[in-house]
Order: structure tokens, then sequence, then C-alpha cells
């Protein structure tokens, strides 16, 4: 097989197929995802980046970057493109006095968190250890935090962007502020982020962490009782999983493989406060089995790890509710039994607190700030022969929760499916017309364009 030429003004390693090395660095966290990019460029800094653009431009190649690989859709890589591999890029330099921390575009939320609570700091930044810090960010990025912090855009202070063209360019109020609000929720659209930088608040080291579990059958009292104390969590986390559950040590023999909902709390305002939030669950609603507990922060950060693996087969959707209404609980209870694979779960998000102490305009972050649940619905399967009936479990399920939506769009990093009305959604018409502004300004010929995808705005 002939390979096609390296790329020559680049110092970087580069992997062509054939090469030792390219079959897995062109793997993501998809297994079902298999393509074979034409080269894969291991960078090493903007300039190297800068390079791929221009070689990439010049040859015809379409092209994709990855960070974490995290993305379900697989935005990462392309059959026969050029992938820039940010995963060399994972330094995080924090500056405890002036609590910020500047991190690499490559970084994992894993490597994010451990140099920053060295500190004893943190920034909202996913539910997920070994998700991008990139992909997660530029899509809005919302965590166990965001309710005491708000969302990892609203800690972003400043971005080093490669654009199109190959100029390199620091993003932040002060400087190119079209770019840093778009940048701000409009995913990777705009340029290659090669270095993120972050506001940092205090956090931990231990945080609180509370998991109740009920069987099915007490769904919907397991989500009524999410939805009466969402208003009264004051800046702490709360996820609803409809799940089965493991066989963890924490759960006891006879309840492995039931099916039912984790209601998931997590607390940062000291254990008493803690102790008596857990007490009124079980005095409103006594779990099937419970873990409540201290933790470190970086162990409530992998809490969720578990759920499913680099290397399943894995499909997602997602809406935007403005309540767990009686009429959308009935719509969850009933569909998750429906599911072929133990690991597949709808992961239901309280996205409240700081988050909408923001306007709704200051960020591109899609959707308005009010108060909502993110209510995802994930299939993900250990074997590839459960992922047909799992993908459709999750599209006919999603079908189901449209009327009861307040945004059909969803979360643009809970997209597998890229459809350009759903992107459009997401956002809403006077931001997306906006960022397909910014779009036209920065990246006219749309190169960034695997992704959730803003096209130029035309004249």
């Amino acid at each position: 097989m002939s390979a096609m030429p390296l790329i020559t003004d680049v110092t970087c390693p580069q992997l062509v197929p054939g090469d030792p090395g390219y079959d897995e660095a062109r793997r993501v966290w998809n297994g079902e995802i298999d393509r074979k990019p034409a080269i894969i460029a291991q960078v090493t800094g903007p300039a190297d980046v800068a390079g791929c653009l221009a070689y990439a431009q010049a040859n015809g190649l379409d092209v994709t970057v990855r960070g974490g690989g995290h993305n379900m859709g697989g935005a990462a890589v392309a059959d026969g493109a050029l992938m820039i591999d940010l995963s060399g890029l994972r330094t995080v330099h924090v500056d405890p006095e002036a609590r910020t921390a500047r991190v690499g575009g490559g970084a994992t939320n894993a490597d994010l968190d451990a140099a920053t609570q060295a500190h004893g700091l943190a920034v909202p930044a996913g539910t997920y250890s070994d998700t991008g810090i990139g992909g997660l960010t530029l899509g809005g990025g919302f965590g166990w935090l965001t309710g005491k912090h708000g969302l990892a855009v609203d800690n972003l202070i400043s971005a080093e962007v490669v654009l199109a063209d190959g100029r390199v360019v620091r993003a932040s109020t002060d400087s190119h502020p079209d770019l840093f609000w778009a940048l701000r929720g409009g995913g990777g659209n705009f340029g290659v982020v090669t270095e993120f930088e972050y506001r940092l608040h205090p956090v931990g080291p231990l945080v609180d962490v509370g998991l109740f579990f009920f069987e099915i059958e007490r769904g919907t009292q397991a989500l009524r009782l999410a939805r009466d104390f969402a208003p009264t969590l004051n800046g702490g986390g709360m996820m609803v999983v409809g799940m089965t559950a493991p066989p963890a040590p924490f759960v006891p023999a006879e309840h492995h493989g039931k099916l039912g909902y984790s209601v998931l709390l997590a607390g940062f305002d000291g254990t008493e406060a803690f102790s008596e939030l857990a007490q009124r669950v079980r005095d409103t609603l006594p779990p099937l089995f419970e873990l409540v507990t201290p933790l470190p922060y970086t162990g409530l950060q992998k809490m969720l790890d578990g759920i499913g693996y680099r290397g399943n087969y894995a499909y997602e959707k997602s809406v935007y509710a403005e309540d767990l209404t009686d009429g959308l609980i009935d719509v969850l209870v009933a569909n998750l039994p429906g599911k072929a694979s133990p690991l597949s779960a709808t992961p239901i998000a309280l996205i409240a607190g700081a988050y909408a102490d923001v306007p709704d305009h200051a960020t591109a972050f899609g959707g308005t700030r009010s108060p909502r649940f993110a209510v995802g619905i994930t299939a993900i399967c250990a074997a590839p022969e459960l992922l047909a009936a799992d993908r459709a479990w999750v599209r006919a399920y999603w079908e189901k929760l449209l009327p009861h939506a307040s945004n059909t769009g969803g979360y643009v990093n809970f997209m597998a499916d890229y459809e350009q009305d759903r992107v459009k959604v997401a956002y809403g018409p006077v931001k997306y017309e906006r960022l397909a502004r910014v779009k036209a300004a920065y990246d006219p010929g749309n190169v960034f364009r695997h992704n959730g995808n803003i096209k130029p705005a035309q004249g």
C-alpha cells in the first residue's frame, strides 16, 4: 500500500495505515466506530496544528480533531481524513494563588481533577473521568459542581485557538470576544483549542455522596422525589439514573441485576448538612439500598465511570425538560424496561443553581438558562449484537419524550447523530444565527465540520 506523503512542515509523530500504533490511535471511546483516517498527526503544539491545517486544505483532506475521543458519534475520526490528535497535550499548570489553571487541549477530566485537587481546587467539568476537557468544555460542560459554580464555559477565562487559516489567537473577553463567546458552547466549529484557561474554586478534598436505589416498581415515586428535592439542594449536585443495579460491592447480592432508579446526590457544604438531606430521602421514600459516604472529589468524578467502558458499543440522544412532570415521568418509567443491555441507562442531570444565574445570551450554550433537567438516553453494550436493539430503543424512547421536552435538540454533547435541524433547535434561532456569523468570520470554508456543525452564514 502506498502511503500519502507525510506532512513535511511539522515535527510531530505521524501515523498512516499499516504503521505500528495506527490502529490504537484511531480508536475512540465508542467501540462501534471503525474509521480509518489517511494520517494521524500526534501534535505537540499550535505550530503542528497550523501545519496540519495547511496541509489538509492544500490536499483536499477533511479534518477531524481528537481530544479525549469520548464523543459517541465518533466526531474525532473520519475515513480518509487528517486526524489532529491532541492527546499529547495534557499538561495542567495550576496557579493556586490566582485560582486559575491552564490546561492542554488533550487533557481529560482525570488530568484536570488530579492537578487542581492537589491544591484543593476544582472547576465544573463533567461526570466521567476519562472525558476529554476539550469537547466537554466547547459544548458547555456541566457536572456535579454546576449548581454551585455553573458550567465549564462559565469558568473559562481564555482559550488558545488555532484557526483554519493557521493563525494562533488567544480568545477572551478582551481579545476576539466574538470568538470567545462562540467557543463557550458552540462546539468545535471555530478552530482547534490547544489550551484552556479556567477559573478554579475551593472544593474538597472530601465531598459527600449519596446513592439511593429504588426498584422500577417505585420508579414513579423515585422520580417525583427527585423533582421535589431539586429546588432545595442549594448548590448540591443531583443526577437520576435509570439503570440496572450492578454487581458492585455496595449492592446487596440479592439486588444485583434489578432494574430501577438511582438518585445520586453530591454535597459540598459539610457532612452534617448532607446527613440531614440523606435522612430526608429515607423519610420520604426508603430506598431498596443506599451508599452514603464521604469521598474524595476525584472519587466522585469517577463514580459513573463503571456505567460504560472505553470500547463498549454506544449510542445516545437527549432532550431538555423544564421539570419532571407527571407525563414525562410516566414515559420514563414505562420505557426504561425496553433496553436489552444491562449497561444501557437514562442519565437525568439537574442543571440549576449557579447555572441559572448567567444571562441566556452571555455564552453560546444551547438553550436558555432556566433551571432544567438534561434527560439522556444512552445505549451502552459490551457486545455489538445488542447495539441494534438498544439503538432502536433509544430512538423510539426519544420520540416519546419529545412532547414533554422544553428543547428537543437537547445537549449538543449528548448527540450521536448530528441532524442539522436538531443542532439548530438546540441553540435556538437567535444564538444559531449569531454562531453562523462567527463561523463565517473564522472558518468560512467550514473546515471544522465533523461535529454538531454550524454552517457559515452566507452574505
